[in-house]
């Protein structure tokens, strides 16, 4: 029987874990087995000179990535909220909402942060998603944390010094299901900036008219200037590992009549580049009066990181805890092989949260052709994409040559450097299909526009007009787009254009695509040419915003029949993040007492056994695909009960919506749990609410006993 009350249960239910903490020292515990961490030894390693050990009190700062929950929950939403016509459509995610359901739970982020403490260092900071967790110590104390050995490299492609693991970490076997993998073991990786400028033109004086395009130019050649926006009410994100000088952008915008909010920074681990600007000054200003000129209403915010794994780990989330801006641009990026792929995974496991908030990311493809590690250690030999362009939650921006007639979209070809290829990490998006599409890996660009130097934009910056080019040029100039479509939905009552990618590849593959985008069709890059379609160099092609707005305001296609993905709906099923969420539960239910033990795991949730007058409820929201032709609610279900005879004094219901699927008593009293399982068929195409309703009469206690819910469809 289940204690008196509420308040002494919650008390009772800590105290075997008191105990324990109380009862075992660390002297007496057996060490756990360690686990080795995969993807978390850097590739220069293998191409580089040891030069000796790390000095043993160096410090060295970590960060420790926890894995998100409920993936395959995550997974079908994601494929829901941009799916017209779908029940989530549209409906993000607040990030406390997204953490809830999805992201790592307190009891893994404090069972983290105990370890570390323990191994001497010090916890620096949880991000507000507990992502990810940082740490800083000496290079001894972190050694035996992460069971590796550190030490001094020389890297002779780049000539340039590093600090790195020789080995895989590892982590304690009790932290394996937890922790996705740690960064910081190494300080090799460096993002460059996809900036790139014509060798034939010197910058110009200060006070000299710029060449290249300006707003009117790129404007009237995609039609930003036909789509009645300018990004008034939408903030778009840039994302930078250098500063910029305000000055710089103020002439941008007096020399071509451009007014907007002016550009604020944000700081990402006290990074602030903006007093003393250092080489990557050009790409930050260039990515800022793209934005102005495409959006000149859009207020930007500058997020300014350390440039490391880390830095860039670190800014990821802050952008989706942060929940500021609709729109993130990125022009920075490195080779898939030369980076460490524990570090992609954090990341890209932040853009799976931008998607769910409805955050559209535009990043460059990179300037090196398919051969993007070309300037880093794997050199031009290695067939390689950019990250993180190469991640399947972001939009890949490829690059053109563009020619206009006046202001006036006159051809395009594809620019002979513009990164594209075939991801060796991610494995191709259920939505990237379509002409040309091939392969089981995801292929980057999406989609391009005007990126070759040769064509470049007119940019201020340093003091003097330049001319730039580069696929950095593209993905600001994609985002501005985004910037206005975000602006032209809020006035339709429409959603956010959110990830942008599943949603440009129904328009492509839809019949209005001729008139949303310019299909390129002639250049190549070194390994892949310019084709009808799809292709590895331009994507689906460079945007008509016009027409491509129109298309995408239409609401593009609805879910075809038959198209349910097989996929598990419910988040949490077996309670053993130790709270609700997201179900919504009475106060108690989710227990983890010896009184009743759970089916499997710790945790369960124990409804009634109070033996008075009493109710409990504990329901979740789901949605059932359209063209799912099977749906079954599993759940084991134990009931202990103190009742006698054959009448059903105590119950518990089961309802789907208001339709009541079963019905269980003190009658089906049993030792042991017993699986049942209910049909929710019929409810395809329906958001549900899942509820169960436990009602306990004036005596004698009947407990009703949940654990490892699932709603399984296909």
């Amino acid at each position: 029987m289940r204690p008196r009350s509420l308040a002494l249960a919650a008390a009772i239910a800590v105290l075997p874990l008191t105990a324990v903490s109380l009862g075992v020292s660390t002297a007496q515990a057996a060490p756990a087995p360690r686990v080795a961490l995969p993807n978390t030894v850097n590739p220069a390693v293998a191409h580089s000179e040891k030069k000796g050990d790390v000095p043993a009190e160096q410090q060295i700062s970590v960060a420790v990535s926890l894995k998100l929950r409920n993936t395959d929950a995550l997974d079908r939403f994601l494929t829901a909220v941009t799916t017209p016509g779908a029940p989530e459509f549209g409906k993000y995610l607040t990030p406390e909402q997204f953490t809830a359901q999805f992201g790592p739970s307190q009891a893994s982020v404090d069972q983290v942060k105990a370890y570390l403490a323990a191994q001497g260092l010090t916890v620096t900071e949880v991000s507000a998603n507990r992502q990810v967790v940082s740490a800083h110590g000496t290079t001894a104390q972190v050694s035996q944390a992460f069971g590796t050995h550190e030490s001094a490299y020389v890297d002779p492609q780049l000539q340039r010094a590093f600090f790195a693991n020789d080995d895989a970490a590892s982590i304690p076997s009790d932290l394996a299901g937890i922790v996705q993998g740690v960064s910081g073991l190494d300080n090799h990786a460096v993002r460059k900036n996809r900036l790139a400028k014509p060798n034939s033109i010197t910058p110009n004086a200060a006070s000299a008219t710029p060449s290249g395009f300006g707003p009117s130019q790129y404007d009237g050649a995609y039609n930003l200037n036909k789509t009645g926006a300018d990004g008034t009410g939408v903030t778009v994100a840039l994302w930078e590992f250098d500063g910029y000088q305000s000055s710089n952008l103020t002439t941008y915008d007096s020399q071509y009549g451009l007014s907007g909010p002016a550009v604020s920074t944000v700081s990402v681990d006290g990074a602030n580049y903006d007093s003393a600007p250092g080489q990557g000054q050009g790409e930050v200003e260039l990515d800022s009066e793209i934005v102005r000129g495409a959006a000149p209403k859009a207020t930007q915010l500058v997020y300014e990181a350390p440039n490391s794994d880390q830095g860039e780990i670190d800014m990821a989330n802050k952008i989706v805890a942060d929940n500021k801006v609709s729109v993130v641009s990125i022009s920075w990026g490195s080779c898939e092989p030369d980076t460490t792929a524990a570090s992609m995974t954090a990341v890209d496991n932040a853009f799976k949260q931008a998607a769910a908030q409805g955050i559209s990311i535009f990043s460059a493809s990179g300037d090196d052709g398919s051969r993007d590690c070309t300037r880093s250690t794997s050199g031009s030999s290695v067939k390689a994409v950019d990250f993180p362009a190469s991640s399947p939650h972001q939009t890949g921006v490829g690059g053109t040559n563009l020619k206009v007639s006046g202001t006036t979209y006159s051809s395009e070809s594809a620019w002979s450097t513009a990164g594209g290829g075939v991801s060796t990490v991610f494995s191709k998006p259920s939505w990237q299909t379509g002409t040309g599409v091939s392969g089981t890996m995801r292929t980057v660009p999406d989609v391009s526009s005007n990126a070759d130097p040769a064509s470049g934009f007119a940019i201020y910056t340093g003091g003097s007009w330049n001319v730039y080019g580069g696929t950095s040029a593209a993905a600001p100039l994609w985002s501005g787009y985004a910037a206005q479509f975000n602006q032209k939905a809020k006035a339709a009552s429409q959603p956010v254009l959110g990830e942008a990618s599943p949603r440009l590849y129904s328009v492509a593959n839809g019949s209005g695509a001729a008139g949303a985008f310019h299909d390129v069709t002639s250049g190549s890059n070194q390994d892949f040419p310019a084709k009808a379609g799809y292709d590895q160099v331009t994507g689906w092609g460079s945007p008509i915003a016009d027409g491509l707005t129109t298309a995408l305001l239409g609401g593009g296609t609805t879910p075809p029949p038959g198209g349910c993905t097989a996929a598990q709906l419910v988040g949490n099923g077996g309670f053993e993040t130790g709270s609700a969420a997201p179900w919504t539960a009475s106060s108690g239910v989710v227990d983890n007492s010896s009184s009743q033990p759970a089916h499997s795991g710790s945790w369960k949730a124990w409804m009634d056994g109070y033996g008075s007058a009493h109710t409990d409820t504990m329901s979740q929201t789901v949605s059932i695909p359209t063209g799912c032709k099977s749906a079954s609610l599993t759940f084991w279900l134990h009931i202990d009960t103190a009742e006698t005879g054959s009448t059903a004094y105590d119950k518990l219901t089961v309802q789907a919506n208001s339709t009541t699927l079963a019905t269980y008593s003190n009658v089906n009293a049993a030792a042991g749990y017993v699986q049942r399982t209910l049909d929710l068929s019929s409810f395809a195409g329906q958001t549900v609410t899942i509820k169960f309703t436990g009602t306990e009469d004036g005596s004698n206690q009947t407990s009703f006993v949940i654990d490892d819910v699932a709603l399984n469809v296909n």
